[in-house]
């Protein structure tokens, strides 16, 4: 019976620790420290068994032949002094008046009392400061006194002229390196990728930390599992992929996927940015990019993160100058690497990116990144996935409904989700609460969708009631239309840096088509704002702004690109400009002639002029409710969804539970039965 092959990823072994460089280096440092002591000892005995006389005494006691020994220095002069026996009064030291002439001197030292000649002070060791004096050597010589020259010892001529010199020089420029080495690579690892190889234990991070992406987990998850036991992956002669690409907007996750994979993967993971190849020197992002693949085929098999793709590997030709040509190197070192002659086994490229419209068509070619990985914004499932895991580690009150905020974040990001959690967590701390309430929640979507409050921004009574009649023709619109998201608050708080007020509308469901009613009702809602101005006051105000931006914007999509115009027809007139980071705010370049464009702005006239005289209409007829919503919502400053509903005898709208096929659980359980 033949065995299957078995094939066991490499284990990784403790680093050996060098035992000679530590040892050696411990008896150098010990050397030293002991030369230093042995040579500080020295000094501070011999200074502490000398006693320092001024040179004045010195020759005193040289004139009354008392110095008995001298050692002439280049700075000092050192030796012994024998006192006679004399009075203390007449002692050179102390008692000797400074202007006493030399016979006066010698006649007090001739004449002691007999008291005084019992006294009979003890030798001791002088040092002085040596003096510029020509007649030393003479008046040495002729007080009898045994003289000579000394050179400075081997221990201080060692340490003041060459040991602590160097190891001044060398602690400068320990310093210096280390400070040039904090704002660039040194000059000799220019070439180095810099890439940081993560271990298993600073990975913490696992799928189970990921949600609201559950296709590109399961796309990720097979790569992980080929890694782990590829022996049933080439049994049916399959390969892994080469490279794989995650593409989507801003915060979706992207880099939190990849350390995940990281985290599950347990073999060795590079990490490095597109930005960090890019040098000003000529080469040097190609040599980067062959050093990091050389490291990871010593590794392999690995995995190599790249965030930030387009950094590199934008398309080939499209500009001109030496920077460019510099980044058209290393896409082309990356393109070899990847795929080049050599076959790179056991390898896998796992890139992030944003900007895939603005990839070299051969870095995007099977064969390189063979897959690619759309992590979008998570839906309602994901959402509310998203929330529970960022919720972990905060404490919720029990009152807290994940399911209605998820429904409330339509459109945002896991990183907006995130940063929404933070938020309630702040505005429950300022409160000083004992847990996160439904209402900080609510409070952080606002702020973070519509800003924050504009305290500051003061409006008076006519402007305070021009903005509340504005916003409840908003809400009025949303009320009356079917295919209008439900109302969930209106206000009339200043916040962020234009809005005076706001209606903040909910879907119930995640919707991915729009039907040309539907778009019209949405025209409808955002001219209701200036319509109710229009109706109560007579005339209108500055406040719509926004709102005819938006509506243009929507009706001018709906002639030239929806082919929602009989005199248009079905042509695309209009061409959009691809971009994963401008959301739905996109540029239109015009692709039609002169007359087609003017159908099309005569087009989108007549629909928002339809679709006005239908707000005013609808305003008009609901008279009533706009006065009695704007009374209240002028009381309180805001009304919440449920609030307004029952003051126009309405139900309010529910949010909407998604059929089982469409969740994550559903579709991972249909991939895995085909």
């Amino acid at each position: 019976m033949k065995k299957e092959p078995r094939i066991t990823l490499p284990i990784k072994k403790p680093a050996k620790v060098d035992k000679q460089g530590p040892q050696w280096r411990f008896i150098i440092i010990y050397f030293l420290v002991t030369l230093f002591l042995l040579w500080a000892w020295q000094e501070v005995f011999r200074q502490a068994t000398l006693r320092t006389i001024p040179y004045s005494q010195f020759k005193q006691y040289l004139a009354l032949h008392e110095v008995t020994e001298a050692v002439v220095k280049e700075s000092e002069i050192d030796g012994k002094i024998v006192p006679k026996p004399q009075a203390a009064g007449n002692a050179p030291a102390a008692e000797a008046s400074p202007s006493a002439s030399p016979s006066q001197e010698v006649h007090n030292n001739a004449s002691p009392s007999p008291e005084l000649k019992k006294e009979e002070p003890a030798p001791f060791f002088f040092r002085t400061e040596r003096i510029e004096d020509p007649d030393l050597v003479k008046q040495l010589q002729a007080g009898g006194v045994e003289y000579g020259a000394e050179r400075p010892g081997f221990l201080s001529q060692l340490l003041g002229s060459w040991i602590l010199p160097i190891a001044f020089m060398f602690v400068l420029w320990s310093l210096l390196a280390r400070r040039m080495g904090g704002a660039g690579q040194s000059i000799f690892g220019i070439g180095r990728s810099g890439a940081r190889l993560v271990a298993d234990s600073d990975t913490k991070v696992t799928f189970d930390d990921v949600a609201g992406c559950d296709e590109a987990k399961f796309e990720l998850k097979e790569v992980v599992d080929f890694l782990k036991s590829p022996a049933q992956y080439e049994d049916l002669g399959a390969r892994i992929p080469k490279g794989v690409l995650l593409v989507g907007p801003p915060g979706t996750g992207k880099t939190l996927l990849a350390r995940a994979v990281a985290g599950e993967a347990k073999v060795p993971f590079f990490s490095i940015s597109g930005s960090d190849f890019v040098e000003m020197f000529v080469g040097v992002g190609a040599a980067r990019v062959r050093d990091l693949f050389q490291q990871a085929k010593g590794h392999a098999p690995c995995i190599i993160f790249i965030d930030e793709l387009d950094a590199i590997g934008r398309q080939r030709g499209v500009h001109v100058g030496s920077v460019n040509d510099e980044r058209e190197q290393t896409l082309n070192a990356l393109l070899v690497q990847m795929d080049g002659f050599e076959p790179n086994t056991g390898v896998i490229i796992l890139a992030a990116t944003n900007r895939p419209e603005v990839l070299d068509r051969a870095l995007l070619r099977p064969g390189r990144f063979d897959r690619q990985v759309v992590v979008d914004a998570p839906d309602l499932d994901g959402r509310e996935a998203v929330l529970k895991v960022h919720s972990k580690d905060k404490r919720l009150s029990v009152d807290v409904d994940l399911r209605r905020i998820a429904a409330a974040t339509a459109g945002l990001s896991g990183a907006d989700l995130a940063n929404i959690l933070n938020e309630a967590a702040l505005l429950a701390a300022r409160r000083h609460g004992k847990a996160i309430s439904q209402r900080d929640l609510e409070d952080a979507i606002e702020k973070v969708v519509a800003g924050p409050e504009r305290k500051s921004r003061r409006l008076n009574e006519e402007e305070k009631r021009r903005v509340a009649y504005h916003e409840v023709g908003h809400a009025l619109m949303a009320a009356y239309s079917p295919d209008s998201d439900p109302v969930h608050k209106i206000s009339i708080v200043p916040r962020g840096r234009a809005a005076l007020g706001y209606t903040m509308q909910l879907p119930t469901e995640d919707q991915f088509l729009l039907t040309r009613t539907e778009l019209v009702h949405r025209i409808e809602g955002m001219l209701g704002g200036r319509a109710s101005e229009e109706v109560v006051f007579g005339e209108v105000s500055t406040g719509a702004q926004n709102d005819l931006e938006r509506a243009t914007a929507l009706a001018r999509q709906m002639v030239a690109l929806y082919g929602m115009s009989e005199r248009v027809g079905l042509a695309n007139c209009a061409q959009r400009q691809p971009s994963f980071l401008d959301g739905q705010q996109f540029q239109i370049q015009r692709d039609c002639s002169e007359e087609t464009a003017r159908t099309i702005d005569e087009e989108v006239k007549k629909l928002l002029a339809v679709a006005y005289a239908k707000a005013k209409e609808t305003l008009t007829t609901h008279r009533d409710q706009l006065e009695k919503v704007t009374s209240e919502l002028l009381k309180a400053e805001s009304i919440d969804g449920p609030t307004f509903y029952r003051l126009v005898g309405k139900e309010a709208p529910m949010v909407k539970e998604p059929a089982p096929l469409h969740t994550a659980a559903a579709l991972k359980e249909v991939r895995s039965e085909n």
